[in-house]
């Protein structure tokens, strides 16, 4: 066959539009997530009324991962031997300040046992985080965490929630956390519900604190005045969007979380349902 050329340009033209397009970021190979897990704070009910049969449930779902928020009287054993005959595995387990500060050492064999890679510590009460100075103590205590928990193999977190976004003294306590505890050893786990109700947007974080933020609470918001919990893919927060930021953030492990539901078991199911099909 004789390609003059002018058909021979016009043919080459056209395949490299073609690459062109290929490579191009709008035709880049969406992706999904791997493995979803759930923070069982979501279904404390139910799992104080039946631990294992609560377990096999959310397996049965398609959930992979959990993050545990206290061991209903069990101890690690029992709930190594669980989580293993269920098929799920606990990356994560929230520990509380006070365990952290005074009794770390036990946290930390607990959560050898049991298999975690982080300990995080989830929540501040209301005397813990009164002033600045509050904020500034808790980074020295996140820096002697971080350090036990490095050389023990298990990495430490820190999870917001809105008041850390509130500023005291003009400074704003999450970026005081930030700046005073060291990034090779403090990570941060991300509560986007959170963040987002405070007015702030992950994203300035994620830029300026590129791997910080290994783990991530996916947690929807519904569209009312109050703001309130709902099911992931039923609310206002642009999960895809947040999602397409995964690299820049480090982000491993993405914990579904709804703080309150009238049917637990229900709703974790649709979260479930919309991530597993959501492309990003």
């Amino acid at each position: 066959m004789i390609i003059n050329r002018r058909g021979f340009l016009s043919a080459t033209s056209l395949a490299l539009v073609g690459s062109a397009c290929l490579s191009s970021p709008v035709f880049a190979a969406k992706k999904r997530l791997g493995k979803i897990g759930l923070q069982l704070y979501t279904v404390r009910n139910e799992m104080g009324k039946d631990f294992t049969g609560t377990l096999e449930k959310i397996a049965a779902v398609g959930y992979k991962e959990v993050e545990f928020a206290g061991y209903f009287d069990r101890k690690p054993q029992e709930v190594k031997a669980t989580l293993d005959r269920v098929g799920l595995t606990a990356p994560s387990a929230h520990a509380p300040l006070a365990s952290i500060d005074k009794s770390l050492d036990s946290v930390i064999e607990t959560a050898k046992v049991i298999g975690h890679k982080f300990i995080v510590c989830p929540y501040l009460m209301p005397n813990e985080r009164a002033t600045l100075d509050d904020y500034h103590k808790l980074g020295r205590i996140f820096n002697r965490a971080g350090e036990a928990c490095r050389k023990a193999g298990i990495e430490f977190a820190y999870h917001n929630h809105d008041f850390e976004f509130v500023p005291l003294d003009g400074k704003m306590p999450y970026d005081v956390l930030l700046a005073e505890t060291d990034p090779k050893i403090v990570k941060m786990e991300l509560d986007i519900y959170w963040i987002m109700k405070a007015g702030q947007d992950p994203f300035p974080y994620f830029a300026n604190h590129p791997g910080r933020f290994p783990l991530v609470h996916v947690k929807d918001m519904d569209n009312t005045p109050k703001k309130d919990f709902t099911e992931v893919g039923r609310g206002t927060i642009d999960f895809k969007k947040v999602f397409a930021q995964s690299k820049k953030a480090g982000i491993r492990h993405y914990f579904v979380e709804q703080d309150k539901s009238d049917a637990p078991l229900e709703s974790i199911k649709v979260s479930f349902d919309y991530l597993s099909k959501l492309e990003f």
